[in-house]
């Protein structure tokens, strides 16, 4: 049986904010719905992603918002990716190298943190 990441919660504390600043990264708005006048479920999802992000603001998550670390995705030139960040007027630590890739890494206005992989060529990596 498979077990597919669907959609992960990002604390938040300005829904508004930080669906503009997804959608300014290129993340689909996939939903915005009020559920009543406490609650709003907005679902983005990365270009080209099978994963969602939900904007967790009032939705019963007990993370703060910008506790988030680690939210990791594949791209497939991280000096690109670096420099869409740039365009998009988002800060970001230049790319940095590791033997299991290249990375760029950036936060969203609270302070949840991101990383952007170019995965290594595997093809000319030798066997042990």
């Amino acid at each position: 049986m498979d077990w597919k990441i669907e959609l992960l919660s990002v604390p938040v504390s300005d829904i508004d904010r930080s669906k503009d600043f997804y959608v300014k990264l290129g993340f689909t708005a996939d939903h915005d719905t009020r559920v009543d006048e406490t609650m709003r479920f907005v679902q983005l999802t990365p270009p080209g992603s099978a994963c969602s992000i939900v904007l967790d603001k009032n939705l019963g998550g007990s993370m703060e918002p910008g506790s988030l670390e680690g939210i990791q995705c594949v791209v497939a030139d991280a000096d690109a990716a670096l420099q869409q960040l740039a365009d998009a007027g988002v800060e970001a630590r230049g790319v940095e190298e590791y033997p299991w890739g290249r990375f760029v890494f950036f936060a969203d206005p609270d302070g949840n943190g991101w990383a952007l992989q170019e995965l290594p060529d595997y093809s000319a990596v030798q066997p042990s």
